[in-house]
């Protein structure tokens, strides 16, 4: 089920909203290599561009848990040889990139995106569910929310794989604490949905059953297909948590101009 729109009106305008939009995208067809070849920049080794750019500026778990950038041979292990979990507790060798903050890398991590599906597929859904709760949660606390939601997210990933030396990108788990949030907020808001099913069709599902429906699927996920669905899960369940905790302040805005239509 892949949602196109909600029918629940907001009163300003979604300017984090378009922001954060905007910022992904330009990162992702300026900045990083990946983007390029779908501006005609691409070269032919285009793909170890992106993988050194990912190494360079992506969270990775090893790093974080250990506090220190990936060692060259570390690097080796996992694209030459495949092991995923290559984190040495005392490593020896050079480390590939030693003025790289790690920490930082989370924050960098939540504005870059592996293919045009994965940042295709995340904008929509930010924009579908992020107006709203940037509404009620107005600018500053939106902004505050999105963030920590994605830190929090990808620290449940580095969690259940601390040894694991894969970049992570995307901006999954921050949005997915906007859906967990819209979920408490807005549980019966339709959402104009394609569903896929032999046919394609075209239905207005409650929030509640296709909030629902996909916080459950993140657990059928395959985990070789390389989806941080631990992310997706702490991600959502720290939004509608915190939703859960404040909506009593989160009092609607007050209709003072136009309504803005999605």
């Amino acid at each position: 089920m892949i949602p196109l729109r909600d029918e629940n009106p907001t009163v300003h305008k979604p300017v984090i909203t378009l922001l954060i939009i905007g910022a992904c995208l330009v990162i992702y067809f300026f900045v990083q290599p990946v983007g390029h070849g779908w501006l005609g920049q691409a070269g032919t080794d285009s793909g170890n561009k992106e993988v050194e750019f990912d190494v360079r500026n992506a969270a990775i778990p090893c790093e974080v848990t250990q506090g220190r950038p990936l060692t060259i041979d570390e690097l080796r292990a996992t694209y030459n040889n495949g092991d995923q979990t290559a984190c040495e507790s005392h490593p020896t060798s050079q480390q590939f990139d030693p003025g790289k903050n790690v920490y930082l890398a989370i924050l960098y991590s939540m504005f870059m995106h592996g293919s045009l599906l994965h940042i295709g597929g995340n904008m929509l859904f930010l924009w579908v569910f992020g107006n709203n709760i940037e509404d009620r949660m107005g600018k500053l606390g939106f902004i505050a929310f999105y963030l920590v939601g994605g830190l929090v997210a990808a620290l449940a990933h580095i969690f259940v794989q601390p040894d694991s030396t894969v970049p992570v990108v995307g901006a999954s788990g921050a949005i997915a604490a906007v859906m967990g949030a819209y979920l408490v907020l807005f549980p019966d808001a339709p959402i104009r949905t394609i569903i896929i099913f032999y046919l394609i069709l075209f239905r207005d599902i409650s929030a509640k059953w296709l909030l629902a429906f996909w916080f459950v699927s993140q657990f059928f996920i395959n985990p070789n297909e390389g989806v941080a669905w631990v992310a997706h899960v702490g991600g959502f369940v720290f939004g509608a948590l915190v939703a859960l905790l404040f909506r009593n302040r989160l009092v609607p805005p007050r209709r003072v101009r136009p309504v803005w239509e999605y």
